[in-house]
């Protein structure tokens, strides 16, 4: 039976909420992750039950020094890191902590509001809100530059192929890499081009969505850079924020993949530019303020994490007490009745 996902791949929800939480020093998070994980399944069966068609759902991502610290299974993820910067001749994406992550969505503003709230409530005594972003659709999917954002998105059954983690990583199936971005946009400066030129910053129209063709699209544009080809897609689920008091204008770039290297790729071309010093024009516009690598384990995962047990996938990956490998499906042993649990935290370091 395979592993259900986390809504990663729901299309819906023009209200979001992006949070990002670290532990603080010297706490006992595990009893309080475990809540976390148990909640994350319950508000998401009450926002489907309660507002079937809203969307509402929660999405929580895991960083690297998080897993460890929480003793989960190891092997890791094969692409779990911490992100390191990406340095170009002028612009660089900048690498920022975070222990967990969380991708509120919904129709309505109130829901999305009380799961922040709720999560918060348990959070707030052993870890730290850094981040939190209100994103909103604007008008028809654009972002706050005026362009159509997630036009080149995968429809359908391909969503699941590039959204999530497949036999390639067998012990985390159905799980995702989720890389983030909080995008600040110098409104003023991109506002002083002409249309023609705010075109070819992008590589396609503004008012019709149409991408040039490629003997006009510029190679520094956005489009030419971040399309690293038909078989490496990812799933984009940006929105865009704004504060008007601190004139604070920009895009939350979130993107799922099955694998981090996707994502990778399609930055590098941006930062370090393809070839060398060719760079994603748009970032003369755009500065990341913040840039995190999470995995966004299963829904089967949490459910087990919340029930007390380690998750199937550490089935795969410990030894037996003979320390030779089991086959998968058979049931961990320590010789002692333990789940291994105790051993999961010794091996990454944190019992």
């Amino acid at each position: 039976m395979s592993p259900e996902p986390q809504n990663v791949l729901d299309y819906r929800g023009d209200n979001t909420i992006f949070l990002v939480w670290n532990f603080k020093k010297e706490q006992n998070v595990e009893a309080v992750f475990q809540r976390i994980c148990a909640l994350v399944i319950n508000l998401n069966n009450s926002g489907d039950t309660r507002f079937p068609d809203s969307g509402a759902t929660c999405v929580m991502g895991i960083g690297y020094d998080a897993w460890r610290r929480l003793g989960l299974p190891a092997p890791l993820p094969k692409e779990l890191e911490n992100f390191a910067p990406i340095i170009g001749d002028k612009h660089t994406a900048v690498s920022t902590r975070g222990d967990l992550h969380f991708h509120i969505k919904g129709s309505s503003s109130s829901i999305c509001y009380d799961m922040a709230a709720t999560l918060s409530q348990i959070l707030d005594p052993v870890a730290v809100s850094v981040e939190e972003v209100h994103g909103f659709r604007y008008w028809d999917g654009r972002s706050i530059l005026g362009f159509v954002d997630g036009t080149e998105n995968p429809k359908g059954d391909k969503r699941a192929y590039f959204g999530l983690v497949g036999d390639n990583d067998p012990a985390y199936k159905g799980g995702s890499y989720l890389f983030v971005q909080k995008y600040v946009h110098d409104l003023k400066a991109f506002k002083a081009l002409s249309l023609e030129d705010q075109e070819k910053v992008f590589g396609r129209s503004r008012d019709n969505d149409v991408e040039m063709p490629d003997d006009l699209k510029p190679s520094n544009s956005h489009i030419a850079l971040t399309n690293v080809g038909d078989d490496l897609k990812i799933i984009r689920d940006n929105l865009p924020f704004g504060n008007m008091s601190t004139n604070e204008m920009g895009t939350y770039f979130i993107a799922y993949a099955s694998t981090f290297s996707t994502v990778k790729k399609m930055l590098d071309n941006m930062f370090i530019g393809s070839p060398r010093g060719n760079y994603d024009r748009l970032l003369d516009f755009s500065t990341p303020k913040t840039g995190t690598l999470f995995f966004v384990p299963s829904s089967s995962f949490l459910k087990n994490v919340a029930s007390g047990t380690p998750a199937p996938e550490s089935v795969l990956s410990a030894p037996d007490a003979g320390g030779g490998a089991r086959e998968a499906g058979s049931r961990p042993s320590s010789g002692s009745g333990s789940l291994l649990i105790g051993s999961l935290k010794k091996e990454a370091g944190y019992e």
